[in-house]
């Protein structure tokens, strides 16, 4: 069995990298620049979702295709079928895509593309296993120094709970399920064990900083146009904001347990991440 794994030197791919590893496999590194895969210490074909001549090449001997999805928002979905295509045409066994927690019937602007996804690889024929992650942690740790330096935290979400785990737990799951037996035409919700809301966050931040840092929950206008002041593309930026608004609505909240059963133990909370983010 050949497995292999598309960008695999982003921050969800390299942490798959190492948990397969870990489990004593030596998966394909699927990357835009091989000599930029050289720290994983595994085999890396040259692979852009955008260069259909690079795709069946680098796919050829793969029984098992872990497609990570793009974070280029530049025609996605055109980016993925280009990817399923490729599979198809190299006769890749089995294909897992990381989707958008609850892809098919979510609200956000960010299921999208997800959705799409989901039917071109169901459309392919392939035979195929769904991970719909949830929010990541990091999505809010990563920026915890500049609300520190501001003085609070700031977010369209309202009350809203985040179901969120932390991308080794998502890497973990890919690991088992493109590693194991019995994951074939299955969908996985995948979602942390504690959801927790803004307020929550801030005050677990407060918590460890001894700093008085709050919450401030905007409208989604002022918050997309503020996250544009910090650089982000408009369209990015509102993006984020409405996946902010749909979480407060409950679309980024799972109860279901799914990835902690799938990795065999609970999944890492938000504190514990808050601190190594504050460390």
């Amino acid at each position: 069995m050949t497995l292999a794994l598309t960008g695999a030197t982003g921050q969800l791919g390299h942490l798959a990298i190492a948990a397969l590893k870990a489990r004593g496999h030596a998966p394909v590194a699927l990357v835009r620049d091989p000599a930029k895969a050289a720290d994983l210490g595994v085999e890396a074909r040259a692979f852009d979702y955008k260069n259909a001549a690079t795709l069946v090449p680098a796919l050829t001997g793969v029984t098992t295709l872990v497609l990570i999805s793009s974070n280029d928002f530049d025609d996605r979905t055109g980016q993925h079928r280009n990817v399923i295509d490729a599979a198809r045409a190299a006769g890749v066994g089995r294909i897992l895509y990381t989707s958008l927690l609850k892809a098919d019937t979510s609200p956000m602007l960010l299921a999208a593309d997800h959705k799409a996804t989901e039917e071109a690889i169901r459309a392919s024929g392939l035979p195929f296993t769904l991970l719909r992650n949830g929010w990541y942690i990091e999505n809010h740790t990563a920026s915890l120094g500049g609300a520190i330096a501001a003085g609070a935290l700031i977010g369209a979400a309202g009350e809203g709970r985040f179901s969120a785990a932390a991308r080794a737990d998502y890497a973990e799951a890919i690991a088992v399920t493109a590693a194991g037996d019995g994951h074939h035409g299955k969908v996985y919700e995948l979602a942390g064990d504690g959801a927790y809301s803004y307020a929550d966050l801030a005050a677990e931040v407060t918590r460890q900083t001894g700093k008085a840092i709050p919450y401030n929950d905007l409208p989604s206008a002022a918050y997309a146009g503020i996250l544009q002041s910090f650089g982000l593309p408009e369209g990015f930026a509102h993006v984020l904001a409405d996946s902010d608004v749909q979480a407060g609505q409950g679309a980024l909240y799972d109860d279901s347990r799914t990835l902690s059963r799938l990795i065999g133990r609970p999944t890492t909370p938000m504190a514990d991440m808050v601190a190594k983010a504050l460390a």
